[in-house]
Protein backbone atom coordinates (compact mmCIF):
# COMPACT_ATOMS: atom_id res chain seq x y z
CA UNK A 1 0.00 0.00 0.00
CA UNK A 2 1.47 3.36 -1.08
CA UNK A 3 1.73 6.15 1.47
CA UNK A 4 0.34 9.51 0.37
CA UNK A 5 0.71 12.73 2.40
CA UNK A 6 -1.72 15.62 1.82
CA UNK A 7 -0.70 19.01 3.20
CA UNK A 8 -3.85 21.10 3.50
CA UNK A 9 -7.35 19.82 4.20
CA UNK A 10 -9.42 22.71 2.85
CA UNK A 11 -11.50 23.13 -0.28
CA UNK A 12 -9.35 20.76 -2.39
CA UNK A 13 -7.30 18.92 0.21
CA UNK A 14 -10.41 17.52 1.86
CA UNK A 15 -11.80 15.80 -1.27
CA UNK A 16 -8.28 14.74 -2.23
CA UNK A 17 -7.85 12.86 1.06
CA UNK A 18 -11.19 11.12 0.44
CA UNK A 19 -10.21 10.27 -3.14
CA UNK A 20 -6.88 8.75 -2.09
CA UNK A 21 -8.47 6.74 0.74
CA UNK A 22 -11.09 5.41 -1.68
CA UNK A 23 -8.26 4.30 -3.99
CA UNK A 24 -6.81 2.18 -1.17
CA UNK A 25 -3.79 4.27 -0.26
CA UNK A 26 -2.34 4.83 3.20
CA UNK A 27 -3.16 8.53 3.66
CA UNK A 28 -1.95 11.15 6.13
CA UNK A 29 -3.78 14.50 6.18
CA UNK A 30 -1.74 17.43 7.50
CA UNK A 31 -3.04 20.79 8.68
CA UNK A 32 -1.94 23.43 11.15
CA UNK A 33 -3.99 22.27 14.12
CA UNK A 34 -4.33 18.55 13.45
CA UNK A 35 -8.08 19.13 13.30
CA UNK A 36 -10.79 17.31 11.42
CA UNK A 37 -11.69 13.70 10.93
CA UNK A 38 -11.26 11.73 7.73
CA UNK A 39 -12.43 8.14 7.59
CA UNK A 40 -9.51 5.88 6.78
CA UNK A 41 -6.85 8.62 7.09
CA UNK A 42 -4.54 9.75 9.86
CA UNK A 43 -4.62 13.48 10.72
CA UNK A 44 -1.44 15.26 11.86
CA UNK A 45 -0.99 18.87 12.95
CA UNK A 46 2.11 21.01 12.63
CA UNK A 47 3.98 23.83 10.94
CA UNK A 48 4.62 23.02 7.29
CA UNK A 49 7.22 25.78 7.04
CA UNK A 50 9.45 23.67 9.31
CA UNK A 51 11.47 21.33 7.05
CA UNK A 52 12.18 18.96 9.95
CA UNK A 53 8.46 18.57 10.70
CA UNK A 54 7.71 18.08 6.99
CA UNK A 55 10.45 15.46 6.70
CA UNK A 56 9.10 13.51 9.68
CA UNK A 57 5.56 13.53 8.30
CA UNK A 58 6.68 12.56 4.79
CA UNK A 59 8.88 9.64 5.87
CA UNK A 60 8.02 6.58 3.78
CA UNK A 61 5.77 8.49 1.37
CA UNK A 62 5.57 7.77 -2.33
CA UNK A 63 3.60 10.96 -3.08
CA UNK A 64 3.22 14.29 -1.30
CA UNK A 65 0.52 16.84 -2.19
CA UNK A 66 0.80 20.57 -1.55
CA UNK A 67 -2.73 21.97 -1.12
CA UNK A 68 -1.97 24.59 1.51
CA UNK A 69 -2.70 28.30 1.34
CA UNK A 70 -1.38 31.25 3.29
CA UNK A 71 -3.34 31.99 6.48
CA UNK A 72 -3.75 35.69 5.57
CA UNK A 73 -4.50 36.64 1.97
CA UNK A 74 -3.30 40.20 2.51
CA UNK A 75 0.12 38.77 3.52
CA UNK A 76 0.06 36.02 0.90
CA UNK A 77 3.34 37.13 -0.69
CA UNK A 78 5.34 36.60 2.49
CA UNK A 79 3.45 33.66 4.04
CA UNK A 80 2.93 31.38 1.04
CA UNK A 81 6.46 30.63 -0.29
CA UNK A 82 7.79 29.29 3.06
CA UNK A 83 4.94 26.76 3.14
CA UNK A 84 5.90 25.41 -0.27
CA UNK A 85 9.59 25.31 0.58
CA UNK A 86 8.93 23.34 3.76
CA UNK A 87 6.80 20.75 1.97
CA UNK A 88 9.27 20.52 -0.91
CA UNK A 89 12.02 19.76 1.61
CA UNK A 90 9.86 17.07 3.21
CA UNK A 91 9.11 15.39 -0.12
CA UNK A 92 12.75 15.56 -1.16
CA UNK A 93 13.86 13.96 2.11
CA UNK A 94 11.44 11.09 1.51
CA UNK A 95 12.32 10.69 -2.17
CA UNK A 96 8.60 11.17 -2.88
CA UNK A 97 6.85 12.71 -5.86
CA UNK A 98 5.60 16.23 -5.06
CA UNK A 99 2.24 17.22 -6.56
CA UNK A 100 1.48 20.92 -6.26
CA UNK A 101 -1.92 22.54 -6.60
CA UNK A 102 -1.37 25.78 -8.52
CA UNK A 103 -3.65 28.55 -9.77
CA UNK A 104 -3.64 30.71 -12.90
CA UNK A 105 -2.26 33.94 -11.44
CA UNK A 106 1.12 33.81 -13.16
CA UNK A 107 -0.29 34.06 -16.70
CA UNK A 108 -1.50 37.61 -16.16
CA UNK A 109 -3.74 39.11 -18.81
CA UNK A 110 -4.28 36.91 -21.86
CA UNK A 111 -6.20 39.36 -24.03
CA UNK A 112 -9.05 36.88 -24.15
CA UNK A 113 -6.93 34.05 -25.60
CA UNK A 114 -7.55 30.54 -24.23
CA UNK A 115 -5.12 29.62 -21.47
CA UNK A 116 -2.64 26.91 -22.43
CA UNK A 117 0.31 25.55 -20.47
CA UNK A 118 2.86 26.95 -22.95
CA UNK A 119 1.90 30.55 -22.19
CA UNK A 120 4.77 32.46 -20.57
CA UNK A 121 4.41 33.95 -17.12
CA UNK A 122 3.42 37.63 -17.32
CA UNK A 123 2.58 38.59 -13.73
CA UNK A 124 0.52 41.74 -13.22
CA UNK A 125 0.62 42.00 -9.42
CA UNK A 126 2.81 41.11 -6.47
CA UNK A 127 0.70 38.00 -5.81
CA UNK A 128 0.95 36.77 -9.38
CA UNK A 129 4.71 37.45 -9.38
CA UNK A 130 4.99 35.43 -6.17
CA UNK A 131 3.08 32.54 -7.72
CA UNK A 132 5.23 32.63 -10.86
CA UNK A 133 8.40 32.58 -8.75
CA UNK A 134 7.10 29.65 -6.69
CA UNK A 135 6.37 27.68 -9.86
CA UNK A 136 9.85 28.40 -11.17
CA UNK A 137 11.36 27.18 -7.88
CA UNK A 138 9.49 23.90 -8.28
CA UNK A 139 10.56 23.35 -11.87
CA UNK A 140 14.16 24.26 -11.02
CA UNK A 141 14.13 21.73 -8.15
CA UNK A 142 12.84 19.08 -10.55
CA UNK A 143 15.50 19.86 -13.16
CA UNK A 144 18.24 19.67 -10.52
CA UNK A 145 16.99 16.26 -9.40
CA UNK A 146 16.08 17.49 -5.91
CA UNK A 147 12.54 16.13 -6.15
CA UNK A 148 10.13 14.93 -8.84
CA UNK A 149 7.44 17.58 -9.28
CA UNK A 150 4.06 17.64 -11.03
CA UNK A 151 2.08 20.90 -11.07
CA UNK A 152 -1.70 20.96 -11.52
CA UNK A 153 -3.35 24.31 -12.27
CA UNK A 154 -7.01 24.95 -11.51
CA UNK A 155 -9.32 27.86 -12.19
CA UNK A 156 -11.78 29.37 -9.69
CA UNK A 157 -13.28 26.67 -7.50
CA UNK A 158 -16.80 25.57 -6.87
CA UNK A 159 -18.10 22.39 -5.31
CA UNK A 160 -19.25 20.92 -1.99
CA UNK A 161 -17.42 22.72 0.78
CA UNK A 162 -15.89 25.34 -1.51
CA UNK A 163 -17.51 28.38 0.05
CA UNK A 164 -14.63 30.86 -0.32
CA UNK A 165 -14.78 31.32 -4.06
CA UNK A 166 -16.14 33.61 -6.74
CA UNK A 167 -18.66 30.82 -7.38
CA UNK A 168 -19.19 29.95 -3.73
CA UNK A 169 -21.47 31.09 -0.95
CA UNK A 170 -22.13 34.48 -2.58
CA UNK A 171 -23.88 32.65 -5.44
CA UNK A 172 -25.22 29.31 -4.18
CA UNK A 173 -26.51 30.68 -0.88
CA UNK A 174 -28.48 33.56 -2.45
CA UNK A 175 -29.80 31.22 -5.17
CA UNK A 176 -31.36 28.96 -2.55
CA UNK A 177 -32.94 31.95 -0.79
CA UNK A 178 -34.06 33.73 -3.94
CA UNK A 179 -31.73 36.64 -3.16
CA UNK A 180 -29.16 38.46 -5.30
CA UNK A 181 -25.93 36.72 -6.22
CA UNK A 182 -22.68 38.69 -6.10
CA UNK A 183 -19.93 38.19 -8.67
CA UNK A 184 -17.00 40.20 -10.00
CA UNK A 185 -16.30 41.70 -13.39
CA UNK A 186 -18.40 41.49 -16.55
CA UNK A 187 -21.10 38.76 -16.44
CA UNK A 188 -21.10 38.60 -20.26
CA UNK A 189 -17.60 37.08 -20.36
CA UNK A 190 -16.85 33.39 -20.75
CA UNK A 191 -15.27 31.82 -17.68
CA UNK A 192 -13.91 28.37 -16.84
CA UNK A 193 -14.63 27.00 -13.36
CA UNK A 194 -12.91 24.10 -11.58
CA UNK A 195 -15.13 21.60 -9.74
CA UNK A 196 -13.28 20.56 -6.59
CA UNK A 197 -13.98 16.79 -6.85
CA UNK A 198 -12.52 16.94 -10.38
CA UNK A 199 -9.47 18.83 -9.11
CA UNK A 200 -8.94 16.21 -6.40
CA UNK A 201 -9.28 13.32 -8.85
CA UNK A 202 -6.81 14.92 -11.23
CA UNK A 203 -4.23 15.59 -8.51
CA UNK A 204 -4.48 11.94 -7.48
CA UNK A 205 -3.67 10.99 -11.08
CA UNK A 206 -0.63 13.28 -11.06
CA UNK A 207 0.51 11.56 -7.88
CA UNK A 208 0.74 8.14 -9.51
CA UNK A 209 0.71 8.31 -13.31
CA UNK A 210 3.85 7.74 -15.38
CA UNK A 211 4.96 10.75 -17.40
CA UNK A 212 3.33 13.31 -15.10
CA UNK A 213 6.41 14.90 -13.55
CA UNK A 214 8.39 17.90 -14.72
CA UNK A 215 5.25 19.35 -16.26
CA UNK A 216 2.55 21.95 -15.69
CA UNK A 217 -0.96 20.59 -16.28
CA UNK A 218 -4.28 22.36 -16.57
CA UNK A 219 -6.67 20.20 -14.58
CA UNK A 220 -9.98 19.21 -16.21
CA UNK A 221 -12.67 21.88 -16.57
CA UNK A 222 -16.16 21.68 -18.04
CA UNK A 223 -17.19 23.81 -20.99
CA UNK A 224 -16.87 27.54 -20.41
CA UNK A 225 -20.07 29.56 -20.19
CA UNK A 226 -20.59 33.22 -19.54
CA UNK A 227 -20.57 34.15 -15.87
CA UNK A 228 -24.22 35.14 -16.20
CA UNK A 229 -25.19 31.83 -17.81
CA UNK A 230 -23.42 29.90 -15.05
CA UNK A 231 -25.18 31.87 -12.32
CA UNK A 232 -28.51 31.42 -14.11
CA UNK A 233 -27.90 27.64 -14.17
CA UNK A 234 -27.42 27.70 -10.39
CA UNK A 235 -30.71 29.57 -9.92
CA UNK A 236 -32.50 27.23 -12.33
CA UNK A 237 -31.31 24.24 -10.31
CA UNK A 238 -32.48 25.99 -7.13
CA UNK A 239 -35.87 26.79 -8.64
CA UNK A 240 -35.54 30.53 -8.03
CA UNK A 241 -35.47 33.60 -10.27
CA UNK A 242 -31.94 34.73 -11.20
CA UNK A 243 -30.70 37.94 -9.61
CA UNK A 244 -27.16 39.14 -10.16
CA UNK A 245 -24.97 42.01 -9.00
CA UNK A 246 -21.52 42.35 -10.55
CA UNK A 247 -18.79 44.24 -8.69
CA UNK A 248 -16.29 46.21 -10.71
CA UNK A 249 -13.19 48.07 -9.59
CA UNK A 250 -15.05 50.98 -8.01
CA UNK A 251 -17.31 48.66 -6.03
CA UNK A 252 -14.40 46.57 -4.76
CA UNK A 253 -12.53 49.70 -3.70
CA UNK A 254 -15.61 51.02 -1.94
CA UNK A 255 -16.19 47.75 -0.11
CA UNK A 256 -12.53 47.75 0.79
CA UNK A 257 -13.05 50.82 2.94
CA UNK A 258 -15.04 48.64 5.34
CA UNK A 259 -13.66 45.21 4.46
CA UNK A 260 -9.96 45.65 3.57
CA UNK A 261 -9.76 42.08 2.26
CA UNK A 262 -12.05 43.04 -0.63
CA UNK A 263 -9.34 45.30 -2.08
CA UNK A 264 -7.12 42.24 -2.43
CA UNK A 265 -9.38 40.89 -5.17
CA UNK A 266 -8.68 43.83 -7.45
CA UNK A 267 -5.55 42.07 -8.72
CA UNK A 268 -7.66 39.25 -10.24
CA UNK A 269 -10.50 41.40 -11.55
CA UNK A 270 -9.18 41.09 -15.12
CA UNK A 271 -9.91 37.35 -15.00
CA UNK A 272 -13.61 38.19 -14.76
CA UNK A 273 -13.58 41.20 -17.09
CA UNK A 274 -12.37 39.41 -20.23
CA UNK A 275 -12.80 35.84 -21.52
CA UNK A 276 -11.04 33.42 -19.13
CA UNK A 277 -11.15 30.03 -20.84
CA UNK A 278 -8.87 27.23 -19.72
CA UNK A 279 -7.67 24.64 -22.25
CA UNK A 280 -7.36 21.23 -20.54
CA UNK A 281 -6.72 19.21 -23.72
CA UNK A 282 -3.19 18.24 -22.65
CA UNK A 283 -4.40 16.55 -19.44
CA UNK A 284 -7.37 14.85 -21.12
CA UNK A 285 -5.20 13.51 -23.90
CA UNK A 286 -2.50 12.22 -21.55
CA UNK A 287 -4.66 10.65 -18.87
CA UNK A 288 -8.16 10.23 -20.33
CA UNK A 289 -9.85 12.07 -17.46
CA UNK A 290 -12.50 14.69 -18.23
CA UNK A 291 -14.44 17.12 -16.07
CA UNK A 292 -17.89 16.45 -14.63
CA UNK A 293 -20.56 18.08 -16.84
CA UNK A 294 -21.21 21.57 -15.50
CA UNK A 295 -24.93 21.14 -14.80
CA UNK A 296 -24.30 17.91 -12.91
CA UNK A 297 -21.56 19.56 -10.85
CA UNK A 298 -23.84 22.52 -10.08
CA UNK A 299 -26.65 20.20 -8.95
CA UNK A 300 -24.32 18.31 -6.59
CA UNK A 301 -22.91 21.53 -5.18
CA UNK A 302 -26.35 23.02 -4.67
CA UNK A 303 -27.46 19.89 -2.82
CA UNK A 304 -24.53 20.35 -0.43
CA UNK A 305 -25.51 23.96 0.23
CA UNK A 306 -29.14 22.95 0.75
CA UNK A 307 -28.15 20.24 3.26
CA UNK A 308 -25.85 22.70 5.02
CA UNK A 309 -28.66 25.23 5.34
CA UNK A 310 -30.98 22.68 6.96
CA UNK A 311 -28.49 21.44 9.57
CA UNK A 312 -29.61 22.89 12.94
CA UNK A 313 -27.16 25.14 14.76
CA UNK A 314 -25.68 23.73 17.98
Amino acid sequence: MDRHIVFGTGQVGHPLVETLVAAGHDVVAVNREGSGSFAGAQVVGGDATDPDFAARVCRGASAVYFCLNAPNYERWDEEFPPLQRGVLAGAAAAGARLVVLDNLYSYGRTGGRPLVETMPARPTSSKSATRAAMTQELLDAHRRGVVEVAIGRASDYFGPGATRSALGETVFGPALRGKTAQVMGDPRQLHSWSYTPDVAAALAVLGTAPGATGEVWHLPVAEARTIRATVEAVYAAAGTRPRLMAAGAWTLRGLGLFQPAMREYLHTLYQFSEPWVVDDAKFRSAFGLSATPLDEAIATTLAWYRDRATVPAH
